[in-house]
């Protein structure tokens, strides 16, 4: 079966949201304010929100102080995914990541060419699995957000979406 399976019971995840930008504060983060009221509307958790600079060592810090803690489970990241000197948030990724999931990004390019077409070739969306938690990038804009929550998260964090789904995974991420 492909879907939802309502005859399970939904399971609320615990997200944090980084926005990494030079220019955004709470008073204008779209972005971040869309991936919020997304996840909530969803019923899942905001566990933690903040905005921090393009600054590769800050978004690791930020990325390990959440990874690290048992109320997070997965972090969703915007901004910092384009190709300028200032875009440096999957190379703070790769510093964290364990394991590549590379359809992520795949994925999100090929359903963002469907509405921008080859502009998505300048997006660096990605997720990485580190210590047990899940990260994922998206750019930041807003309709980005949008699309990244609407096509993909909305249905890999619902625990009830057939036939797998992030969730379900989240018991043996840990294992060795």
């Amino acid at each position: 079966m492909l879907g939802v399976d309502t005859s399970l019971p939904f399971k609320p995840v615990r997200i944090a949201v980084l926005t990494v930008s030079d220019t955004r504060t709470f008073e204008n983060d779209r972005s971040g304010d869309t991936l919020v009221a997304r996840l909530e509307q969803d019923g899942h958790i905001l566990a933690a929100r903040e905005i921090i600079i393009d600054d590769a060592k800050k978004i690791v810090e930020v990325l390990n102080r959440w990874i690290d803690d048992p109320e997070v489970d997965c972090v969703i990241t915007t901004g910092g995914t384009g190709l300028t000197g200032r875009d440096v948030t999957p190379e703070a990724f790769e510093t964290v990541r364990e394991k590549d999931i590379p359809g992520f990004g795949e994925y999100f390019r090929w359903m963002s060419a469907q509405k921008i077409g080859t502009s998505t070739i300048q997006s660096r969306a990605m997720a990485v699995l580190s210590r047990g938690t899940y990260l994922f990038a998206l750019p930041g804009s807003t309709g980005a957000c949008k699309d990244g929550w609407d096509e993909i998260l909305h249905y890999q964090l619902d625990f009830r979406h057939r036939p797998c789904n992030f969730v379900e995974l989240m018991p043996r991420l840990r294992e060795v």
